[in-house]
């Protein structure tokens, strides 16, 4: 039984398809990345998925229990840290907790409380009113209310948004920690290196379809070869020779005009390409041969 069986999903909003038919299944223990750009319809799907939005067509389980007809058992089985900061100003850090265990009608839970707070260096900050918080704090407290009632299945939405190091690393070490227990976890990000260090297999959406779904290794093959990232001296020729413009990966970047990252499919091409940099009068400043990561693949994958 798979821990998320999303079956042709479809939302739409006046003229606006969100989601035009995604079909998904994420396996019980899978660390699955949901990547796209904004617009793409990840936070729309993850909404429909936590009961808070209705999907115009399909349907979707969690554990094998439907999040519409039988949303009580879908959402015990469930817990999601949304993309916005969304907290009780009267309460503290404690009671927030407490209260969301009662809400899943879990009982003396200090214990578990008391551990997620430790996970999540939030035991200083106990009796603080919820108010007082930063916002780095406050994004703490939502991880730790979706994590409350001990959830087989785990999603985030864009956890690590605007935060700090700190809180990145702390956060990964814990999540990694409850998947390694058999936990699955769903993670949204704009972050492509943290979704290639974390998740096993990823999706990517685009314009509400599912455009990729691979193992993040198999996507990364996906790329042949390596890329070639030149640096050209001011002194000479900045613009990429003619020759080389089927190649093009990235023109430049804006930072600096004179770099361009062009693709290798073999070792060999690059004493060709070095001769048609001099052929057009460049001069090479820094040049530097890269392997292809999961940015290189998303970005092929949206721009094609």
């Amino acid at each position: 039984m798979a821990a998320i069986q999303i079956s042709n999903i479809q939302k739409r909003y006046q003229s606006l398809q969100a989601l035009g038919g995604v079909s998904l299944s994420i396996e019980e223990g899978e660390f699955f990345g949901l990547l796209g750009p904004n617009g793409a319809g990840k936070t729309t799907l993850i909404s429909i998925l936590a009961g808070l939005n209705r999907a115009d067509a399909g349907t979707i389980t969690v554990k094998g229990h439907d999040v519409v007809t039988d949303y009580r058992q879908a959402r015990s089985n469930l817990g999601v840290v949304p993309q916005e900061l969304v907290f009780d100003p009267f309460f503290t850090v404690r009671e927030t907790l407490r209260m969301q265990s009662g809400y899943f009608g879990i009982k003396n839970n200090d214990k578990w409380i008391d551990e997620i707070m430790e996970n999540l260096d939030l035991t200083n900050k106990a009796d603080t009113n919820m108010r007082a918080l930063s916002g780095g704090m406050k994004r703490r407290v939502l991880v730790a209310q979706a994590l409350v009632h001990k959830p087989p299945v785990i999603v985030l939405d864009e956890p690590t948004a605007g935060v700090d190091v700190e809180l990145r690393q702390t956060l990964w070490k814990f999540i990694a920690r409850l998947n390694r227990e058999g936990h699955t976890i769903v993670l949204t990000t704009h972050y492509l290196e943290e979704a290639q260090a974390l998740c096993n297999r990823i999706a990517m959406l685009k314009q509400g379809k599912v455009v990729a779904l691979d193992s993040t290794a198999a996507l990364i093959k996906r790329i042949s070869g390596s890329q070639l990232r030149v640096t050209l001296r001011q002194d000479g020729n900045i613009a990429l020779p003619p020759a080389l413009r089927s190649k093009i990966i990235s023109h430049e970047t804006p930072s600096d005009p004179r770099q361009h990252i062009l693709r290798v499919t073999d070792y060999s091409q690059v004493e060709a390409m070095l001769a048609q940099f001099r052929q057009a009068g460049c001069f090479i400043e820094d040049m530097q041969l890269l392997q292809a990561d999961l940015e290189d693949v998303f970005l092929q994958i949206m721009e094609g």
